[in-house]
């Protein structure tokens, strides 16, 4: 299976979404996308569910030599996330990662008020929030943005992507209240393969989503 982009990703998921959402069972939803990727998937499935729509700033940390080799993940202004045994695995300490860690920190900082622009963050108490990406590799941003909004209070979590890892997928289920993932191959090696067009989205694109979604 391959999608063609991101928003027929984000179609084919509010599909599965909209099923649950008939049963009663996402009562009071909004959409919070993990930017970037994740805004064109969950503006469609917030179209489709007639939710609010608004982001969760979650960056990845990387590997000092190899950035795209996530050994974790910060939300908000929250400790960091670890993926102990890919510390171990590398030889890195916390202490080698403070410089990769105050970086994105501050990157997570301008994003969040570049894409809030003065808004509050949605209110989440006793809600169902529905956090959406365009995919689980490791699943690092992921389990970081729901505990992130699980101190926060809602009624409900819903991690909602349209593809993962198997060992992401099983992992997400011990954090969120239900996980619905559309494909996990097996050989899963990046989220990008399984998109024919995978285009980096900008910033633009994101405060684009939010004006036209209904964010709030």
């Amino acid at each position: 299976m391959q999608f063609r982009d991101r928003r027929q990703a984000g179609r084919r998921l509010a599909e599965q979404l909209r099923i649950r959402q008939e049963k009663g069972a996402l009562p009071d939803p909004v959409v919070l996308a993990l930017p970037r990727g994740g805004v064109a998937v969950a503006q469609e499935v917030a179209r489709a569910l007639d939710a609010p729509l608004d982001v969760l700033v979650v960056r990845k940390i990387g590997a000092p030599f190899q950035e795209e080799f996530g050994v974790g993940a910060i939300a908000g202004d929250d400790e960091p996330l670890f993926n102990e045994g890919a510390l171990d695995q590398l030889g890195l300490s916390r202490a080698d990662l403070a410089e990769t860690i105050e970086r994105e920190r501050a990157e997570l900082h301008r994003r969040e008020q570049l894409y809030r622009q003065g808004r509050p963050a949605p209110d989440l108490r006793g809600r169902t929030v529905i956090v959406v990406d365009d995919g689980l590799a490791t699943g690092a941003t992921a389990r970081a943005a729901v505990r992130a909004v699980r101190r926060q209070a809602p009624e409900r979590i819903v991690l909602a992507v349209p593809v993962g890892s198997p060992e992401a997928s099983d992992l997400l289920r011990a954090e969120a209240d239900d996980v619905v993932c559309l494909y996990r191959p097996v050989s899963f090696m990046a989220v990008g393969l399984w998109y024919e067009h995978f285009d980096q989205l900008t910033d633009q694109d994101v405060l684009t989503a939010l004006h036209t979604g209904a964010a709030g």
